[in-house]
């Protein structure tokens, strides 16, 4: 089961997002928080497995909770998923900085709410079409001088393509006719390569230092 915890302020939010991942037989929501302070408390009392966060929230918002619950020694790192209704590159930009591995906004509708949960379950990420290449846009923007890409290996630099362009573990292996457990390795060697936390990271060095996006 993978257990999820709910930070949202709007109880309504909370409650239909409850109601959305309680029929998946492989889910299971153990808490909901109604600020940030509040999603602190439960992670640690809960240690769920993914935590989906509002970014706008009274007392501590989701962007201070991510940076906590992400910190580098933590006991406990769920994987973190914001959930906003804000659009918005700079609020984007901040949470992949402090870790987020999905972004998706509350219209997106159930399917892709619940896709959201088992691909940072299962070490995946998910952007909202919506905000992809927006995001994306803003990494590049903001680069600052590139770094060398030389560091990785042929087959590593490909991997890292195709995850930047979006693609699961399962499609990167798939098109590389590999296995999964074998693009789980390469991207271990890239993460730790890097320096990057997790596969959102990777994507963003990746357009960063133009392996992909020259002509988005």
């Amino acid at each position: 089961m993978i257990r999820v915890l709910l930070a949202d302020d709007q109880e309504i939010v909370r409650t239909g997002m409850a109601m959305i991942l309680s029929v998946e037989d492989d889910i299971d929501v153990v808490a909901h928080a109604q600020d940030g302070l509040q999603a602190l408390e439960m992670a640690e009392t809960h240690r769920p497995d993914v935590v989906l966060m509002d970014i706008r929230m009274p007392r501590l918002d989701g962007l201070d909770a991510l940076r906590h619950l992400t910190r580098p020694h933590a006991a406990h790192r769920p994987q973190v998923v914001m959930v906003t209704t804000f659009d918005d590159e700079d609020y984007l930009l901040r949470a992949v900085e402090a870790g987020a591995v999905g972004f998706i906004l509350k219209d997106s509708g159930p399917r892709l709410l619940v896709e959201a949960v088992r691909a940072a379950a299962a070490g995946d990420s998910l952007v909202s079409p919506s905000i992809t290449v927006r995001l994306l846009r803003g990494f590049r923007a903001v680069s600052a001088r590139p770094e060398p890409v030389t560091r990785l290996s042929p087959r590593e630099r490909e991997v890292v393509v195709l995850l930047a362009g979006g693609l699961t573990n399962a499609e990167i292996a798939a098109a590389l006719t590999i296995t999964v457990g074998t693009v789980k390795t390469h991207l271990t060697h890239v993460q730790s390569k890097l320096g990057a936390r997790n596969r959102v990271e990777i994507a963003a060095w990746a357009w960063r230092n133009g392996l992909v996006g020259r002509d988005t």
